[in-house]
């Protein structure tokens, strides 16, 4: 099985907090291949949110973040970046911890890394 196909259309929700994800954060999947690893998905913050307990975050899978508004501050580079910029983490890429004061919407890609499903 693959993504579904979908022309154009509103995301209609529902927003739930991903597996394992800390308050104020929720997502919303616009598509996803469950066999494959893959999904697509719009993810947003509240404002307050902190992943500082969390330490920094490393995936076995592909990353692509695509900031739709808002801004998230890195407390490892001490750098925020805000709506309009983009991310490509491969595997293992360390990334985090985060903070986003005023919230942020992200789109956000993931995907299989080497020797994923």
């Amino acid at each position: 099985m693959s993504k579904p196909e979908l022309e154009f259309q509103l995301p209609a929700g529902p927003w739930r907090a991903p597996a394992g994800a800390g308050p104020g954060v929720e997502e919303c999947v616009l598509a996803e291949d469950p066999a494959h690893g893959s999904r697509t998905a719009l993810v947003r913050w509240a404002p307050g949110t902190d992943t500082s307990a969390d330490g920094v975050t490393r995936h076995d899978f592909w990353e692509e973040v695509y900031l739709v508004a808002g801004a998230l501050h890195d407390l490892t580079l001490d750098r925020t970046f805000t709506a309009g910029m983009y991310a490509c983490r491969p595997p293992g890429m360390p990334h985090g911890p985060w903070t986003s004061p005023d919230g942020v919407t992200m789109l956000v890609i993931t995907y299989p890394g080497p020797g994923g499903r």
